[in-house]
């Protein structure tokens, strides 16, 4: 087996966002890649790991990334790896976008930061933003001072500017001969046509503090995810490409989700939303447990989130190395999955893998599990095997009575991965037993991972209780188990029992 490489974007330009904090780095950021992918905020240091997306509003696409804020983020603690995370940065990027506050004014702190950009000796466009109106344009003259050839005045804010800056980009770029012409991966957020090819995007989810980052470090062999004891370091979800053995993988370091009473900061509740949307447009989820507090009421939310979203599952019992016994590890392990399916018990399809991040122990398992749940999707149960399985299902455990009526099966079918998924609308005949969850475009799964869906025509889908269904599920994992995978149940109205009604 080769060794695992990381793919760190280098297939399309790098292009930095460097700056002091709170200059606006995120919002051009934001701007350009036309996402709300960074958290905007006007506290110091909210932006501490590298955020990267590909950028393909000009003529030339580019990997744009946003880094940390340079001298002064914010916790003392976390500074020098804030520094470290922006230096990669500089050293990987073939040009660097130099951020001010025009508003503010030229500070020490810029001064100092563009002799460092200097010796860089990197190509470097000098970015006076918050020149928001025409009266704001003398602010920019006292930045001539700094010596750099190329600037220009923005508002990241009011996308004033920006055609003007994606020019001086492009004009800046390496020549493309210079340059591998990739396949381009996914666009960071699911972005782009038939025609990119889409790694397999993993969420990595937790409570704060629960050794995601360390674990995502660990999987690639590279820091590229600031690691610290302090809860809550990552507020953005960051994508950190990564390729093994010719598959392109996208894993997606959350932010801790907590509880929202717990969350301290305005900053910290959009970072919450980030990390559920990141559970939303992933293609597996991987849920990441702190064996030394065991399964708290949060993880279960967090797994009622991963639920909700029909989303491929892997469990991480993470921290083995803090409570690995001397001996009996084998019976310890599997009273520890044990204890923690019965605490999850919805999620029970869920793999569990027990690892230790710091010392990286089984880690490279996660790997076969994946393959493993890929594997599983691809199974189908015949039509005339279905049809027996949920009838005998029926006989053996009646429906329920609802409003003085019961349910009644008459025929059920299992479509390819995928192709029905997001139908469920009424106007189709019927809804599914989820209710009217429906998908976003992007949020579409890869068909290799899509979760099997079933479809089963009845007298009235509203007839459907939820332990009723969560039943039918148990007897279909009997004849397929889907290990990873949730089972959705799409019911349909017969024609005629719609006219009836």
């Amino acid at each position: 087996m080769r060794a695992p490489l990381v793919n760190d974007g280098h297939t399309l330009p790098n292009v930095a966002i460097v700056g002091r904090p709170n200059v606006g780095k995120s919002a051009l950021f934001n701007r350009l890649v036309r996402r709300k992918i960074a958290i905007v905020h006007d506290q110091p240091g909210i932006t501490r790991d590298r955020l990267s997306a590909t950028c393909t509003r000009g003529e030339r696409p580019f990997t744009l990334w946003d880094t940390g804020g340079i001298f002064g983020a914010g916790e003392s603690e976390l500074t020098q790896q804030v520094r470290h995370a922006a230096g990669n940065a500089l050293r990987e990027s073939d040009l660097l976008l130099f951020v001010v506050d025009g508003k503010k004014g030229l500070s020490p702190v810029d001064a100092e930061l563009a002799r460092m950009l200097r010796k860089s000796q990197k190509p470097v466009v000098l970015v006076i933003n918050k020149i928001d109106t025409e009266k704001h344009d003398p602010l920019a003259a006292e930045f001539d001072s700094l010596g750099f050839e190329k600037i220009i005045s923005v508002s990241a804010e009011h996308d004033r500017g920006i055609s003007e800056l994606l020019d001086a980009i492009e004009l800046q770029l390496p020549s493309p001969a210079n340059i591998e012409h990739p396949t381009l991966v996914r666009h960071s957020l699911g972005e782009g046509g038939s025609e990119i090819e889409h790694p397999i995007a993993i969420a990595i989810v937790g409570r704060p503090n629960v050794g995601k980052s360390s674990l995502i470090n660990s999987i690639v062999r590279s820091d590229r995810a600031i690691v610290s004891e302090l809860p809550g370091t990552t507020r953005d979800a960051i994508d950190i490409v990564y390729e093994r053995d010719g598959l392109k993988f996208v894993f997606i370091d959350t932010a801790g989700i907590r509880r929202r009473g717990k969350v301290s900061s305005s900053a910290e509740v959009f970072s919450v939303m980030r990390a559920e949307r990141s559970v939303r447009r992933a293609d597996v989820c991987i849920l990441t447990i702190d064996l030394t507090m065991g399964v708290t009421a949060q993880d279960k939310r967090i797994a009622g989130l991963i639920q909700k979203a029909r989303k491929p599952a892997i469990i991480i019992l993470n921290k083995w190395d803090l409570v690995k016994p001397r001996r009996r590890e084998k019976q310890l392990g599997k009273q520890l999955i044990e204890e923690t399916l019965s605490r999850i018990f919805f999620l029970k399809y869920a793999p569990v893998l027990i690892t230790s991040a710091s010392t990286g122990e089984n880690v490279d398992h996660l790997f076969a599990l994946i393959e493993k749940v890929q594997h599983v999707a691809r199974k189908r149960i015949g039509t005339g095997v279905l049809n027996r399985l949920l009838r005998q299902a029926l006989e053996a455990n009646p429906p329920p009575l609802v409003k003085g009526r019961r349910l009644k099966l008459f025929y059920a079918t299992q479509p390819r991965n995928g192709s029905l998924l997001g139908r469920r609308s009424l106007g189709e005949g019927g809804q599914s037993a989820e209710g009217s969850l429906g998908r976003a475009p992007s949020d579409k799964p890869r068909g290799d991972l899509a979760p099997p869906e079933f479809v089963l025509f009845v007298n009235d889908p509203q007839l459907m209780t939820e332990a009723y269904r969560r039943y039918l599920e148990a007897r279909i994992r009997e004849a397929e188990p889907y290990s990873g995978l949730p089972i959705i149940l799409t019911l349909r109205a017969r024609a005629r029992d719609v006219r009836r009604r």
